[in-house]
């Protein structure tokens, strides 16, 4: 059959003829149905029919997940230190007889060192004149599972003569897309789960337990109108494992009794709000956080508080991130406590105790830019970044501790490669030429060092 010609139109009696012929099959049509034939079975159609069934359920979970990542930011979007891999969660075995799936990870990383550490030991070591230092960082083991609304993740973490829990946690997806978690997790703080960051080192706020801190407590998900809103309630922290020091085999920085006459955190609160604003080459997400919590005494002195109030915004406009965060902190503590002074509180994590100023500003800012190497065979893509924080001090005769990386994340299939370059007039990872365990207090040194740090980490 040929196309219609434009050109040739039908005439009036036609149309005329056409109508009147097609009225009176209608008629016809509705005075006398056809009737209707008897259902077939089709095997075909039967597995039709049941492959929909189960693409319609994989889409469920699908969305169930895209839920998750939109109500928790950047949870999967790098894997840092975190217990998510650079290609998302863990292969999925199949799925159980309640339809669930399980997923067995880890990781692997490796670091090398190099910076302000001393003069030559004649063994390897961080030290210039060593050449630097090869070391294992982490091994980790990861379990994920996901039923329906249900899912449960698990994280441990080996180190160098410790070891400790990073995450346990089991969540409920609930119904006009909240989501629910009870166990160890991370605290809603910040602009997302690192902070500004995207180093290997992260920002300030992270070594005063105010970015990707672990607790272990009850979190509640959801939006009001135009907001999305986080609300939690912590009734300690995530507690210590295997190591040298008393309280501080753990993964994120938290006020330790170290002493044993010292204090614990104990029933914290937490509230974040963040608004998304969208635009034509991508979105911003500004909002605010607030956190308060008890200080627990467990020798002479009196009990204490803690708190803290931050904004924050992550702006994205195509490959670029601008990140800024904001915070002002306090933890009241009593002079009678063992460090002496109500200007300083016991901090610790990664099984090595440290002070930190009391009160304090903490102002952050990070700019990225993320490049899909699409073009090379050998590299996914590479994200470089230039980051400053500093934690400005309320005491009199403390100096501020101040930290500025620039660096790049690489990433290949399983491999995520962190390459930083760190300066610091005060902070606990970055040099060893001054007194460790203050650089976060007083600082009384005030010096600048450096480190070059490459991390190679595979996932798995």
């Amino acid at each position: 059959m040929n196309p219609p010609n434009p050109n040739q139109e039908p005439t009036q009696m036609n149309r005329f003829r056409c109508t009147h012929a097609l009225s009176r099959w209608l008629a016809v049509l509705l005075l006398f149905p056809l009737p209707s034939l008897p259902a077939r079975s089709n095997p075909d159609a039967d597995a039709l029919e049941a492959r929909i069934a189960e693409l319609e359920a994989e889409l469920a979970e699908a969305r169930h997940r895209l839920d998750q990542v939109r109500r928790w930011p950047a949870e999967s979007a790098l894997p840092q230190d975190t217990g998510t891999s650079p290609d998302g969660e863990p292969p999925a075995l199949p799925r159980d007889p309640f339809g669930g799936r399980l997923r067995i990870g880890g990781a692997v990383r490796v670091n090398y060192a190099i910076g302000s550490y001393g003069e030559a030991t004649g063994a390897p070591s961080p030290a210039r004149s060593d050449g630097g230092n090869f070391s294992l960082d982490t091994f980790r083991v990861n379990v994920a599972y996901d039923a329906d609304a249900f899912n449960a993740r698990f994280e441990y973490r080996f180190f160098d003569g410790y070891h400790f829990l990073h995450t346990a946690y089991a969540g409920w997806a609930l119904s006009g897309g909240a989501e629910m978690r009870l166990g160890v997790h991370r605290v809603p703080f910040g602009p997302g789960p690192y902070g500004v960051s995207q180093s290997w080192f992260f920002d300030q706020h992270y070594y005063l337990g105010l970015a990707d801190d672990m607790d272990l407590g009850i979190a509640y998900s959801g939006q009001l109108e135009d907001w999305d809103f986080d609300i939690a309630f912590y009734l300690r922290d995530e507690g210590s494992y295997a190591g040298n020091s008393r309280k501080s085999a753990r993964y994120s920085y938290d006020v330790v009794n170290e002493s044993g006459r010292g204090y614990e955190e104990r029933n914290q609160m937490n509230l974040r709000m963040r608004r998304t604003f969208a635009h034509r080459e991508g979105e911003t997400v500004a909002g605010f956080s607030a956190q308060y919590g008890e200080l627990r005494s467990k020798g002479s002195a009196k009990g204490g508080d803690h708190y803290a109030g931050s904004i924050h915004f992550v702006h994205q406009r195509r490959a670029w991130t601008l990140a800024a965060q904001l915070t002002r902190y306090t933890y009241r503590v009593d002079a009678a406590q063992p460090l002496g002074t109500a200007a300083l509180v016991q901090f610790g994590a990664y099984d090595f105790p440290n002070t930190v100023a009391a009160k304090g500003w903490i102002p952050a800012i990070s700019l990225s830019y993320r490049w899909q190497a699409d073009a090379l065979g050998w590299l996914d893509s590479v994200t470089p970044y230039i980051e400053y924080s500093s934690v400005r001090k309320r005491a009199k005769g403390f100096n501020d501790s101040q930290l500025f990386i620039i660096g790049a994340a690489w990433a290949r299939g399983g491999w995520y490669i962190y390459t930083d370059v760190a300066l610091s007039d005060g902070n606990e990872f970055v040099g060893g030429e001054t007194a460790f365990g203050d650089r976060l207090g007083a600082n009384a040194d005030n010096r600048w060092q450096h480190r070059l740090n490459i991390n190679f980490g595979y996932y798995y």
